[in-house]
């Protein structure tokens, strides 16, 4: 493998499902390519799956950037996550100790992932009655892909019904949906502040909910982690379950033949939610890994302190793991895909994501069968300048 001309870093897709262009013809042609970031710096892009998860499970990279790397390579134009409001210091990057994963997975027993879907489902069927009644057409982000996940979180951490309107609003502000940085400042340090106050609540009053079973679990956990994790497992089930949501409804729309397949067979219905996560992968770029030491990739030596950028969505488009990677199919066996990552920092929404996700086309498609685009599909608005992809807004009628 050879280091070649290097790519310049990959910040734009060329529509609305596929990876960006430059990440799509490195993966054409070798599955680690040299990368040039705007400031001149080198670095590698990891297009090939088997690539991708080797990097991704080499202990010998680091998880977060080091020697003098940032996480996400400051030449990138990237939303980047503001200073800690008050009552919460911690920031996501000092949660991926192995403390942190451990007592955040054992909350997800199977009694509380039942109740989640039970409560999810009942929240789709609520959105869906406002939206109905607003009338056709409607925005699909606004009135559903956006609340729905955002709703899932509340349960998940016990919110107050009281509190969910403003918590949801919030959130949807904060993950990029804010008219101005100000608001989207302002949404963030509100949401930083609540999460310390539902943690003061929990610790009163304990109940049937992930900020209480961590309570229970690790009595030694602050009120700074507890509202630090409380709003990891918002960054990691919020934004990206919202936009993956809307961002597969507008694909399904547009593949009348899968979408009919699937209305025809529900029980396709969790192969789809993980053909949809395989073909969009909505992380524009990453995960990152710096190197410790020199390492060989594949044949290419990665020298200490090079940063790797992981590309999720060109993995998952490798031909030599799925068959026709371009074509949607919500027949295919799309197991293995890395739409959450690989290895020991897999993301932890992955779990909320398929609860949100199965609920969430289920309930639609059993609402409207006569979904549609409300707009051409050329008009629908896409995100260009966010680390999440999607729509800004997806109109629909039925």
């Amino acid at each position: 493998m050879t280091q070649g001309v290097p790519v310049a870093f990959p910040t734009a897709r060329g529509n609305a499902f596929d990876p960006p262009v430059p990440a799509r013809e490195s993966s054409a042609k070798e599955p680690l390519t040299r990368l040039r970031f705007a400031d001149g710096r080198l670095g590698w892009l990891a297009t090939g799956h088997s690539t991708a998860r080797a990097v991704l499970t080499d202990p010998r990279f680091g998880a977060r950037g080091e020697n003098g790397h940032p996480a996400v390579p400051r030449a990138v134009t990237l939303a980047e996550f503001p200073a800690a409001p008050p009552g919460m210091p911690l920031r996501p990057e000092n949660l991926e100790h192995q403390r942190y994963r451990t007592l955040l997975a054992g909350q997800f027993t199977a009694h509380r992932v039942r109740r989640l879907t039970e409560r999810t489902e009942k929240a789709a069927g609520e959105l869906l009655d406002a939206m109905e009644r607003a009338g056709s057409p409607a925005d699909l982000l606004a009135h559903y892909a956006l609340p729905l996940p955002a709703l899932l979180i509340c349960e998940l951490l016990g919110v107050p019904h009281a509190d969910r309107e403003r918590f949801g609003h919030d959130a949807a502000v904060w993950s990029g949906h804010g008219t101005s940085a100000e608001e989207i400042t302002a949404a963030f340090a509100s949401l930083g502040a609540y999460l310390h106050r539902l943690v003061e609540l929990k610790r009163a009053r304990p109940g049937d909910d992930v900020l209480s079973g961590l309570i229970d679990a690790d009595p030694a956990l602050t009120d700074e982690e507890l509202a630090a994790l409380a709003f990891l497992l918002l960054l990691a089930g919020h934004e990206t379950t919202a936009h993956q949501l809307g961002l597969g409804v507008f694909a399904l729309l547009g593949a009348p033949d899968q979408l009919a397949a699937l209305r025809a067979d529900r029980s396709l219905t969790d192969g789809a939610v993980e053909e949809l996560l395989r073909y969009l992968s909505v992380v524009h770029h990453g995960p990152t890994r710096a190197a410790r030491q020199d390492v060989d990739v594949c044949g290419t030596t990665v020298r200490a302190g090079e940063v790797v950028v992981v590309s999720l969505a060109a993995a998952n488009r490798d031909p030599g793991r799925f068959p026709d990677p371009e074509r949607l199919d919500v027949t295919r066996d799309a197991t293995g895909h890395l739409a959450f990552g690989h290895g020991i920092h897999r993301c932890l929404g992955g779990q909320l994501a398929r609860i949100a996700l199965r609920a969430g086309l289920t309930a639609l498609l059993d609402r409207f069968p006569g979904l549609r685009l409300a707009v051409p599909a050329a008009e629908v608005p896409l995100r260009h300048d966010a680390q999440v992809h999607g729509v800004l807004r997806l109109p629909v009628a039925w």
